[in-house]
Formats: C-alpha cells, sequence, structure tokens
C-alpha cells in the first residue's frame, strides 16, 4: 500500500514522539565530570519511558543495577561506588545508551548560603578576595576537584531539574566558583589525597526561609510569621529557592554541608535559631540521611547600623545556640577576619581552612589541626575580679609537672582586648584583662565596677582592638555572660 505524503509524516512524527520517551534522561546534577561520594550506595534517577527497566553500568565494578520507571517515566536507583578513584564511565540503558565520562569517586559536599558564600574566588567588585590569584593559577594543579554551580532559580513549586553543568579544575572555572567552597574543598583534598567534589547553590542577599521547604516552614511554631511572609524579593520568599535550587539536587549523595548565612535575618535572632534548626532537620530528611554533618560560618563583624549595635552578637549567639542543641553541628568562627566597611570579607581562604578543620577531624579523624574556636564556659568573682574559663585551648604558656607551673613563654607583654564588665547596675565599662595564671582562662576588672556580675566580649557589630586567639589562629567567638534584655538595633 502506497502511504500519503500525511501518512507518512504523520508516523514520522510519532516514531520520533516515542523515541524521544523511550531515551533516557538524566537530571543535570548527573553528569559527565561529576564526583560521586565514595563508599557509599549513591543515588541515581532520571526519566524514561513509563515501565521502561533502565540498566546501569558503573565501570568500576561492571555490575548491572536496574529501576523500572513509573506511570509518570521517573526512576531512581543506588549504586555502590567503592573506593576512591577514576576516572571511570556509567553507562545508562533502556534501549538507548547514555555513557557518563570522567566520573570520579571521593568526597561530595553541599555548599550553600547568601552572598559571603557566592562571592567567587575572583571576588565582587572593588571587593577582592585575598589569595585569589594564587588559587586561580594553582587550579589545573587539582583535576581531581570537581565542580558543580546551580544556576538561580526563584519558583512557586519544587523542581525536578536545575541549570548547571559538572566542570573540571581549570583556570576559569576556579575564578567563577565560591571561594569559601572552593578553599574548603581545596584543603580536604589536600590533606585526605581523594577527589573532591562541590556542589554551590546560593544566592545573594537571600533569607533563610527561602531555602526552607513549605511543609516544613508550616510545621516551624512561636516564630514571627507576619514578618517571613512579608518578605517579597525572589530571594526571600518561602520556599522559593528551595524549590528551584535545592529540591533539584536533594537526592545527590553527598558527605556534608556548608553553610554561609543569616546576614539578611538580622533583628530576628530568636527566630533564626528555630529556623536553622528546621533547615538543618529538613535538608538531612530530603538527602535520606540524618547523620549529615553540617557546618556553618559564623557572621563576621561589619558595621551594619553602626558598629555599637548588637544585631550582629546576637545572631552570632542564635547561631552558636544551633550548634548547642543540634547532632553533627559546627561553626566556623570569624571574630578576626570581619571589615569594618565591606559586608563581604576577604578573607575566604580561612573562612574555607576552618570549615575544612571541622570536617577533618570530626569526620575523617585528621589529627593535629587547630581545635574549633574557644567558647566561653565559666565565671567566678573574687572581689572586683573576674575569672573567665573556656573551651578548647585558649592559648598555652605554662605547664604543670605535678608540683608547679613552668612557663613556655612570657605572656605578660600581650594584652587581651574587647572585653566590657558590669556591676548590678548592668552599665557596661572595658575591661582591663590579662591571661590567668590556669592554662585556659582570662581574668578581668575595672575601676569603676567594684563588683562584677556580667561580661562581655566582642559583643557589638565591630570591635576594632578585640584581638583573643588560640596560637594556631582560632578567634575567641563573642559571648556575653548575661540574659539581660538586649536591642539589636
Amino acid at each position: 500500500m502506497k502511504l500519503s505524503h500525511l501518512t507518512l509524516s504523520l508516523l514520522l512524527c510519532l516514531s520520533s514522539v516515542m523515541g524521544a520517551d523511550a531515551k533516557v534522561t538524566l537530571p543535570a546534577v548527573l553528569g559527565d565530570n561529576m564526583v560521586l561520594q565514595r563508599n557509599t550506595d549513591a543515588n541515581i534517577w532520571g526519566k524514561a519511558k513509563p515501565g521502561a527497566t533502565i540498566k546501569v553500568n558503573p565501570s568500576w565494578d561492571n555490575k548491572t543495577y536496574k529501576a523500572k520507571a513509573d506511570n509518570d517515566g521517573n526512576w531512581t536507583t543506588t549504586i555502590a561506588t567503592g573506593d576512591a578513584g577514576g576516572p571511570y564511565t556509567i553507562t545508562i540503558n533502556d534501549g538507548d545508551k547514555v555513557v557518563l565520562d570522567n566520573i570520579l569517586l571521593g568526597e561530595v559536599w553541599i555548599c550553600s548560603g547568601q552572598s559571603n558564600m557566592e562571592m567567587m574566588v575572583h571576588g565582587f567588585m572593588h571587593q577582592p578576595v585575598e589569595g585569589a590569584l594564587d588559587a586561580i593559577l594553582d587550579a589545573p594543579n587539582h583535576p581531581d576537584m570537581r565542580f558543580f554551580t546551580v544556576e538561580r532559580a526563584s519558583l512557586d513549586s519544587p523542581a525536578d531539574d536545575c541549570k548547571g553543568v559538572w566542570q573540571e579544575s581549570t583556570t576559569d572555572v576556579v575564578a567563577d566558583f565560591s571561594a569559601c567552597a572552593y578553599f574548603f574543598g581545596h584543603l580536604l583534598n589536600q590533606i585526605l589525597g581523594v577527589p573532591v567534589g562541590l556542589i554551590s547553590t546560593n544566592w545573594g542577599g537571600s533569607t533563610i526561609e527561602t531555602w526552607i521547604d513549605s511543609e516544613t516552614f508550616d510545621g516551624i511554631k512561636d516564630i514571627d510569621i507576619a514578618h517571613s511572609r512579608s518578605m517579597d524579593q525572589p530571594n526571600s520568599q518561602i520556599a522559593r529557592l528551595y524549590n528551584g535550587m535545592i529540591h533539584p539536587i536533594a537526592g545527590y549523595t553527598a558527605k556534608g554541608f556548608i553553610w554561609y548565612q543569616g546576614e539578611s535575618n538580622r533583628g530576628h535572632h530568636d527566630d533564626y535559631v528555630k529556623l536553622q534548626t528546621a533547615l538543618i532537620n529538613s535538608w538531612r530528611e530530603k538527602w535520606g540521611n540524618t547523620e549529615m554533618p553540617f557546618y556553618m560560618v559564623q557572621l563576621a563583624p561589619y558595621n551594619y547600623e553602626g558598629a555599637e549595635k548588637m544585631s550582629l552578637p546576637l545572631m552570632v549567639e542564635a547561631q552558636y545556640k544551633v550548634a548547642e542543641n543540634v547532632d553533627k553541628v559546627g561553626i566556623a568562627a570569624t571574630t578576626d577576619i570581619g571589615n569594618p566597611t565591606c559586608i563581604h570579607p576577604q578573607c575566604k581562604k580561612e573562612v574555607g581552612q576552618r570549615l575544612a578543620f571541622l570536617a577533618l577531624q570530626n569526620d575523617y579523624s585528621i589529627k593535629g589541626l587547630p581545635l574549633p574556636a574557644p567558647t566561653y564556659k565559666s565565671m567566678t568573682v573574687n572581689g572586683n575580679k573576674a575569672t573567665l574559663e573556656f573551651n578548647n585551648l585558649l592559648f598555652v604558656h605554662d605547664w604543670w609537672d605535678g608540683n608547679s607551673f613552668h612557663s613556655y613563654h612570657d605572656t605578660s607583654y600581650i594584652r587581651p582586648l574587647g572585653f566590657e564588665i558590669a556591676g548590678e547596675d548592668k552599665v557596661f565599662y572595658p575591661a582591663t584583662a590579662s591571661f590567668g595564671h590556669g592554662v585556659n582562662t582570662i581574668e578581668l576588672y575595672s575601676d569603676k565596677v567594684a563588683k562584677p556580675i556580667a561580661v562581655r566580649y566582642y559583643f557589638h557589630n565591630y570591635v576594632p582592638d578585640a584581638n583573643v586567639k588560640t596560637c594556631l589562629g582560632q578567634p575567641l567567638v563573642p559571648f556575653r555572660t548575661d540574659n539581660w534584655d538586649v536591642n539589636p538595633w
């Protein structure tokens, strides 16, 4: 039978459509050059013809993993990864074959937040990153580092996919990648000697509410709902960045998260504790792993409404409350690397490295690295003098042989600055401080305070003379010993 031109055209179109339906497709985050989390069962998923059987064959074990597409064409499976290494291929076949090339097995981390996490290695205009040129020139020496940046997307409902592509470590790729994330991953790569994959999903100026899915947000109790719902920008509306920039990658198997956000939530520090806790728990649930470490960056000093105001230390206080109350949460301190006139401090290498110290010690059992930054532990008062004790090692200037103290070096020339002290009138005065006779103590007094009842350190937006650090450079975290009501503005 001879077919008409119209009939032939319709058959060709139908054949084309059926072929398109049959061909397996993958989300952007599963592609050439990617790093898969080693020694685990990694998620692989995509779309295919409804009812189709999909076979997945990774070259590192030559096994076949199968999945069946549901009525909507969605399919998912897991593949065993094994030790670090590569490059490998992954062949995915439902009748039409897709081959993913140049795949590595190593460590994968999700990197998210607002502009201080988004800030690229090459910096923002008039806002450089220290060490940027060295990092960019060194990029080709790290072929086992790979990078995926999620393109900005603010959406009303959860998306199945995002825009982005896995890229190898070249000068131009590193220059455009998140500086905090890059320096974090670079140190992991250097110390562990394994491939590192970083997924960067950030949007400057974003609030925490927009990174939380709607269902989770609706379940958060006792927060200022009206304030959260009043924000109307693409990067501040509830759940919109979760929908466009987290949901599409939430199945990608990873080791953990690093997070630098909070500037846009200042003034609502009490709510932030609940919001940050909800975000951590919900992301872990979305990734199917309640044990995933979550490392945050302490908000860096900046003048904001004025150097003497307190919106910043109250937010820092909220961040540390989250770390105290939620398992496997740590904070990289930034007390010493703020900038009074630039909200994007240039010391991103220190931030990335301090995040890496947390991961290397807690998740990879690496010894000999700096302990987390010192935090306030307790206070005792004797007469007009307050003695503070700290968690983690503040400094080592003497040692005990069982009979007496012996000095390692003279600390009399060091004068700790940035402290305030108050009596019953609740008026704070600059404190004269000195390192105590114990290994981890500081003693303070003021001639204007006869009986101290409260001490604060760096409890303003910017305190230029604060100077307390450990011998390995970890800065003392801002704190207060009181719980008095404070106006953040």
